[in-house]
């Protein structure tokens, strides 16, 4: 049973840039897939940020070149580092697993969630 708990989220002007964390326990996060969500005041939850099972990642267009998921699993922390920040960025920010090898984009497929973070760019 995977545990997840997101941090760092806070209130930034556009431009400038944040690390998030997820702290997983239950698991060594190299093992599944681990995807990154937002969910914008008023919209649905969309998937920004995947790192499958091989360390490989993806990246919704919308944060590509900017969002990146550093691959060090040493800790069995999942970061999201953040950069170039734009208000169209804010959003609550969860972390979640779909205990398989590669990520999908559904959320519905991912059993597993944290509690997410906070993210404001004004």
């Amino acid at each position: 049973h995977a545990q997840l708990v997101e941090s760092g989220g806070e209130s930034v002007q556009a431009g400038g840039s944040l690390r998030l964390s997820c702290a997983t326990s239950g698991y060594t996060y190299s093992t599944y897939c681990m995807a990154w969500f937002r969910q914008p005041p008023g919209k649905e939850r969309e998937g920004i940020a995947y790192i499958h099972h091989d360390l490989t990642t993806d990246y919704a267009d919308s944060v590509k070149g900017r969002f990146t998921i550093p691959k060090d699993v040493a800790e069995n922390i999942l970061y999201l580092q953040m950069n170039s920040l734009k208000p169209e960025d804010t959003a609550d920010y969860y972390c979640a697993t779909n205990w398989r090898l590669r990520c999908t984009e559904n959320p519905s497929d991912f059993p597993y969630w944290g509690q997410g973070t906070q993210v404001t760019v004004s």
